[in-house]
């Protein structure tokens, strides 16, 4: 009698060390960071059979889990497989503690069908100021009250979570806080304009950063000015949704 049949899941190298799985929900992204001590996982993703072929794959390349960073406190940026190994898991304090006082809501944002095993291990992260020397913590509270993204300055690598997307729009909601996310916008600007690669948690990872920045700063002004961006996310009715709920965020807000 045969085990488990367990198939492996694609990498793209974007820069030295720096691999990236794309799901097929949301194209939502996982980072392998790979350093001479292991792998570093960022927000891996997405449903339990991609986690379980991301594990695969660290099989197959002989590549160690070492440890595992969260950007934001989402049910989609909360994952973890028992394959991974039981290492340390972080975020920034903030991420830490809303997965911990919001746990209820994040285990049911997941929805039927998920092993109890892995709901288990979901949010399961530990506060960090820092991970590692050669990895800088960037702390905002766009899109969610402490959202990290990762710098990698001897790569000039950017892993920015659920902040400029090609697939999303710029999403200052729950809670609504469209000065928060300006000031992360702000935030991000100057390790923006120094990296070579940028990989956002949904859509392309890019070689053209500021491409992103200038994208989404140039969507908000133009809801806040009162018109209709000229952005092809908004081909997407989700994305059309969430421009609805923008304008009248900026509308009641004054």
């Amino acid at each position: 009698m045969t085990g488990p049949v367990h198939t492996g899941r694609a990498l793209v190298e974007v820069a030295p060390g720096v691999h990236v799985a794309t799901s097929r929900v949301m194209a939502t992204t996982s980072t392998v960071l790979v350093g001479p001590r292991g792998v570093l996982l960022v927000d891996p993703a997405w449903v339990p059979s991609e986690l379980d072929a991301l594990a695969t794959t660290l099989d197959e390349r002989d590549w160690r889990v070492v440890g595992g960073f969260a950007t934001h406190a989402h049910h989609d940026h909360l994952l973890w497989h028992p394959r991974f190994g039981d290492v340390p898991r972080w975020a920034s304090p903030r991420t830490a503690e809303l997965a911990r006082t919001e746990r209820a809501a994040l285990v049911e944002a997941l929805g039927d069908g998920w092993p109890d095993e892995l709901v288990d291990l979901m949010g399961r992260v530990e506060p960090a100021a820092d991970i590692d020397e050669g990895i800088e913590l960037v702390v905002h509270d766009g899109h969610a009250p402490g959202h990290t993204a990762l710098w990698l300055a001897e790569q000039r690598v950017l892993v920015v979570g659920d902040m400029l997307s090609d697939r999303e729009v710029p999403l200052p909601f729950w809670p609504d806080d469209l000065p928060a996310y300006l000031a992360g916008l702000d935030r991000l600007a100057p390790y923006v304009a120094s990296a070579a690669v940028l990989v956002p948690g949904h859509g392309t990872p890019t070689h053209e950063p500021m491409a992103r920045l200038d994208a989404d700063r140039r969507y908000l002004d133009e809801v806040i000015a009162g018109r209709v961006p000229d952005d092809a996310r908004l081909e997407d009715a989700e994305n059309r949704s969430e421009y609805d709920h923008l304008v009248e965020l900026v509308r009641t807000s004054g």
